[in-house]
């Protein structure tokens, strides 16, 4: 279990952390993509920083809430990008790559050790 929340929680916090610097950085291909789902471009830079500040939340020790926020932050950003590229009339490959990182996060959150879980830090109250 410890290995398998490691191994994708390393990779979704990662790959969330690259997307945010991305973002962020407003390449080209983010402007487009952007422009494409009807998005206004100035959107990169909040869901930048919310990829972020989520990737390092999960990473770090301590603070459970903030995880459990950084995790349903995920599950609503990549629901919300799988669904645009759906509504936008996207192939395929648009549509699953952000399920892939939720499924990599769903993975993460359902296999963390009760140290970073909310529910183990409540019951110690």
């Amino acid at each position: 279990m410890k290995t398998t929340y490691w191994i994708s929680t390393i990779l979704a916090a990662g790959l969330l952390f690259l997307g945010g610097i991305l973002f962020i950085t407003h390449g080209e291909h983010q402007i487009e993509e952007m422009k494409h789902l009807g998005y206004p471009v100035y959107i990169l830079t909040f869901l930048g920083i919310g990829r972020i500040l989520g990737a390092i939340a999960i990473v770090v020790p301590r603070f459970p809430r903030l995880k459990e926020w950084a995790y349903a932050g995920f599950v609503i950003d990549l629901l919300a990008a799988s669904a645009s590229h759906a509504y936008a009339g996207d192939s395929f490959a648009p549509i699953t790559t952000p399920l892939v990182f939720l499924v990599l996060s769903l993975v993460s959150w359902a296999t963390r050790p009760p140290s970073r879980k909310l529910v183990a830090h409540i019951k110690s109250l």
